[in-house]
């Protein structure tokens, strides 16, 4: 409709062979700009993206302060600090040295501010470290022709009408249509889901003139016209499309507002109760006493009932569980950086703690991305690995030596340079750097090799030929030329009439030696290694005046070799699959290759096991919902799969209740990643777009980090349990100790003082917060299974832990409240009793001190609550920083928190109550699982771990009982033919008898027919074979199914 790639150079008022003028100033109509390009820019804009909505750090604050509990204690906060301030200036303490009754309500503004800050410095930190991710790949040049010479320009500098020139290995930044080259092959997977490499060529030529944006140069040169740049490209079409979202709330947030607002109306119906309590209470004791006392001494006396109230609020309010939630996200994600992933959504490091099932890419997260000789046989001998190369090397003849190493360092067009990262390596076809690594490592100079052959003619490698021929002049030998070819295997060898021998002479290729390399060839590719074949031969000037341009001259080639190339499987990645599948987490490769390649490969990383089932992305499609659901748990290998089939497997995967964990780094894998629960996107390899739908980034596209993201998240779980499990018993006991002692109380005072509770309340839940929550994984998280999804925050032996102690706590302080003086051998006086409520303080707080010991393990087969605490440096300095406050506060707290100093018998008094903490957790722990009495959740039942459907183990035994089934009918069928040929034997032998004439009166020495025995090696072995295989088949086929 445009007319073509000359018309639309036309409109667009560019000569392709020239460009655009690098001062270009006037626009389309005549008129003069102050800027270079302006016209075209405000035209068809500019190529950027506008900068996505940044996030200021105080949006990120009110984001963190915008949730029900924050908000609940802020209200909390403010009015016990009115009522505070006003005891302190009017009440009851208007006369005090030291005014307190401000503390509790600034200090619960104090614990809301730093989980605010705590959270919004985290987020801040967080997308400053994807800003930057996302900045280097942004920088980056490409070259243009303006001015009629070719300049290299950032690419944000791109404006519709640049001619842009093209190289192999490059990434298209903008759409444009082709306008000449040779050869020009691109890869589209990452934008459009096809697999296969799309030639492009003029609309003459029948081939696609269009280039994509986000498409990759695989081979060939060329130029196109740039037509489509920013936010009008393909590529920023998709990436303004993935900004739209918003940060959802994480599942354990959910669940812990649920929680804590649970905990709030319980606290508050508390306090209501003792309110009205407290108020009856002492209206009665009024009315009772001889007089009735004055308003001002009733007032203040009720504002001391409304502080009791509130504090009994403030205590049973978890301010402690965001704190927790907070601390240990931003612990966790920090130290995940360090391991190589970079969480870009908090719900997402939780979440991939209760993954079910990891569906994996190969290339470059299995493997190394870096395709390497493994195998080879040159000239009789075989290379058994890349380590042996040298060695190998060196046992080769002299003339094959040499010929070999110019063949790779001539035939090739990759070169040694910095890569993105800046390190020194090969760059070009992955397949020609394996084979230069191999002739680097046997001492090979490509750079001399090369200056010493100067091409005479190249002719490139290409999809249809699958070989890659270069002739260059022979060293020394005017006149004479070497043509150099390599390429697939069997096309090589097809090309060969002779080869090198063992002692380095070219002899005949014969029937013998062909079929000895082919069979080479096929044990390497049944071990999925890619071979390519080395072979050349000499020719003369006349006969390279004679090659034609098109086709190389591949025939009557003598052999050289075959080298077995693979990319290798990166170091721990066999065992971080096996450790995958100790955590109950199903890991499955999903990949391009084809079924053999994909099968060895998952074989080799422990993913394919015995009785697991490998399927391709073609079968996969063809399959109904039905049939997807019936294969999935045994499938393990998706080959030649495309990115719909990825999204489809996350789809049925959930469907069946899993939670999926799924890894992407191209454009198209965008839809997948969303589906998935938790999307990795590759730091390295991964496009932008990929990134920006992922929830973490791979920073080493390592397979391996993965399993560090998953022991993480398994980690973040449990320290909020261990902390909701600690805090619920401190709120608990505190609560129905203040409230018990302040209704049994002659005079309505609690046990604990509103700032002995504050400092419980401050100091313990925030502090035993950073302690909890702070511990770093342990390789027993992999050694359970994964939570489902819906199971219940708090299990059975969580609450019976919680309510145990709590019942221990209650109990041991009212004992010393009412015991405490003959325990002790206190005098029945004021000091005494100040020395009593001093003991039951200081006893209430070692009671916690031991029992956030006793909460560092939850489950109940931890025995061993001491394990690992040598490597727990943040929960050893929170236990002794409140221990040295504790000490401070009642040696010195004085009228502030109403102690006294005790002696050191006291002090190892109380010191000891706690402790019992201890053994009562022990205890606790040995009792017996009632959860089904309670209608609760054990943490080893159905409703809390996730189990497969068919795990590994449990396939392996199906497929072992299999093999021995097949065994059995496979000898079963040997054995039934061996029978029949040995009847039909005897039934000829009978038969011969019968028609033998009668030999009477005379003498014979023929056997009977019941001594007739017939060897086996008389019937023919092919028809016995062929027997057998019919009765295997028949066998097999009746018994399909059995397993």
């Amino acid at each position: 409709e445009l007319g073509g790639a000359a018309q639309i150079c036309k409109k667009l008022q560019v000569d392709p062979k020239v460009g655009l003028r690098q001062r270009e100033q006037i626009g389309a109509s005549g008129e003069h700009y102050d800027e270079p390009f302006q016209a075209r820019r405000a035209a068809f804009g500019r190529n950027t993206l506008p900068d996505a909505s940044v996030v200021t750090f105080w949006q990120l604050l009110y984001a963190a302060y915008n949730d029900h509990t924050l908000i609940m204690l802020t209200i909390a906060a403010a009015v016990s600090l009115a009522v505070g301030i006003y005891d302190d200036m009017l009440g009851s303490h208007k006369d005090d040295e030291v005014k307190v009754g401000w503390v509790e309500g600034a200090a619960i503004f104090l614990a809301v501010l730093v989980v605010c800050f705590t959270n919004a410095i985290n987020d801040y930190q967080k997308e400053k470290q994807f800003q930057k991710l996302n900045a280097k790949k942004e920088d980056r040049t490409v070259k243009v022709r303006r001015d009629g010479g070719e300049v290299e320009i950032g690419v944000q500098e791109l404006n519709v009408g640049d001619i842009l020139l093209i190289e192999p290995g490059d990434i298209i930044p903008v759409d444009g249509v082709y306008l000449d080259g040779h050869n020009m092959t691109c890869d589209e997977s990452s934008a459009t889901g096809e697999s296969d490499a799309v030639k492009k060529g003029t609309t003459d030529e029948g081939r696609d003139p269009f280039v994509l944006s986000g498409a990759k140069v695989l081979e060939g040169v060329g130029s196109m016209v740039v037509v489509a740049v920013g936010t009008r490209s393909f590529y920023g079409k998709i990436m303004m499309a993935m900004r739209q979202g918003e940060t959802a709330v994480t599942p354990l947030q959910r669940k812990l507002d649920i929680l804590a607002e649970q905990i709030a109306k319980y606290g508050m119906s508390a306090a209501i109760l003792l309110l009205i309590t407290l108020t009856v209470k002492y209206l009665v004791n009024c009315a009772l006493a001889p007089e009735f006392p004055p308003a001002s001494i009733m007032f203040s006396q009720f504002v001391s009932i409304v502080i009791e109230a509130i504090t009994v609020v403030v205590v049973a309010v978890p301010e402690g569980l965001p704190m927790a939630v907070t601390i240990s996200l931003a612990y966790a994600t920090t130290k995940m950086l360090q391991d190589g992933n970079l969480v870009r959504q908090l719900a997402a490091c939780e979440t991939m703690g209760g993954a079910t099932v990891v569906c994996t890419d190969k290339t470059g997260t299995l493997t190394q991305n870096r395709m390497t000789v493994v195998r080879g046989v040159v000239a009789g001998r075989e290379l058994q690995s890349r380590a042996e190369a040298r060695a190998f090397f060196e046992t080769l003849p002299r003339e094959t030596r040499s010929l070999l190493l110019e063949g790779i360092a001539v035939n090739s067009t990759a070169f040694e340079g910095p890569d993105e990262q800046g390190n020194i390596d090969f760059i070009g076809s992955k397949s020609e750097c394996a084979l230069l690594g191999f002739g680097k490592v046997c001492g090979l100079d490509y750079r001399c090799e090369r200056a010493d052959h100067k091409t005479a003619r190249v002719y490139p490698f290409s999809s249809e030929k699958k070989t890659m021929t270069t002739i260059v002049p022979v060293t020394g030998r005017e006149g004479l030329f070497h043509v150099h070819a390599k390429g697939a295997s069997e096309i090589v060898l097809g090309s060969c009439t002779r080869m090198i021998g063992s002692d380095g002479t070219v002899t005949e290729l014969d029937d013998k030696a062909r079929a000895e390399l082919q069979t080479h060839i096929s044990k390497f590719a049944h071990r999925a290694l890619r071979t390519f074949a080395l072979a050349y031969k000499e020719i003369d000037a006349d006969e390279l005046a004679a090659c034609n341009d098109e086709e190389a001259p591949l025939s009557n080639l003598v052999w050289i070799g075959v080298m077995g190339i693979q990319d290798p499987l990166r170091n721990g990645v066999r065992k971080a699959v096996e450790d995958c599948h100790g955590a109950g987490v199903i890991v499955r490769m999903i990949t391009g290759d084809n079924i053999e390649t994909a099968r060895a490969i998952a074989r080799d990383a422990g993913i394919l096991t015995k009785g697991g089932q490998a399927l391709s992305g073609p079968q996969w499609r063809k399959m109904t919902p039905e049939q997807q659901h019936a294969v999935l748990p045994r499938l393990q290998v998706m080959a030649r799969s495309s990115p719909l089939d990825k999204q489809i497997m996350v789809e049925r995967l959930q469907e069946r209740g899993e939670v999926v964990a799924m890894t992407g780094d191209g454009t198209n894998d965008s839809p997948a990643l969303k589906l998935a629960d938790v999307g990795f996107s590759m730091g390295i390899a991964g496009t932008e777009v990929a990134k920006e739908a992922s929830d973490i980034i791979l920073m080493d596209d390592n397979f391996n980090s993965i399993v560090k993201a998953l022991r993480w998240g398994r980690a973040v779980n449990d320290s909020v349990r261990k902390f909701l499990q600690f805090q619920l018993t401190v709120n608990i006991a505190a609560v129905l100790l203040t409230f018990i002692s302040a209704v049994f109380s002659s005079n309505g005072q609690s046990a604990l003082t509103a700032v002995q509770l504050l400092f419980l309340n401050l100091i313990m839940d925030s502090l035993a917060a950073l302690g909890l929550a702070t511990e770093g994984p342990t390789d027993a998280l992999l050694n359970r299974p994964p939570l489902q999804r819906n199971s219940a925050l708090i299990t059975f032996e969580m609450w019976r832990m919680i309510i145990g102690q709590a019942a221990f706590q209650l109990g041991i302080n009212l004992l010393l409240l009412h015991h405490g003086t003959e325990i002790f051998h206190l005098p029945d006086s004021p000091a005494g009793n100040a020395v009593l409520r001093t003991l039951v303080f200081n006893a209430f707080i070692f009671l916690q001190v031991f029992n956030q010991i006793n909460c560092r393990r939850i489950l109940p087969h931890e025995f061993n609550v001491f394990a690992n605490i040598h490597r727990d440096t943040g929960f050893l300095l929170v236990q002794l920083f409140i221990i040295v406050a504790q000490w401070l506060i009642i040696e010195y707290g004085g009228v502030a928190f109403s102690t006294v100093p005790l002696t050191g018998a006291q002090w190892a008094g109380t010191v000891f109550i706690g402790m019992l903490s201890l053994p009562v957790g022990l205890l606790i722990r040995m009792l017996p699982d009632l959860s089904a009495c309670f209608g609760l959740e054990s943490a080893n039942s159905a409703a809390q771990q996730h189990r497969p459907e068919v795990s590994t183990a449990r396939m392996h035994i199906v497929s072992s009982v299999k093999d021995v089934q097949h065994a059995v009918r496979f000898f079963s069928a040997i054995h039934n033919s061996q029978q029949a040929r040995q009847q039909k034997a005897s039934d000829d032998s009978r038969n011969i008898l019968s028609e033998a004439p009668s030999f009477v009166g005379r003498s014979t020495t023929m056997p009977s027919s019941d001594a007739t025995a017939v060897p086996t090696a008389n019937v023919s072995a092919r028809g016995s074979w062929t027997r057998v295989k019919r009765a295997v088949d028949k066998s097999g086929d009746s018994t399909n199914g059995s397993i």
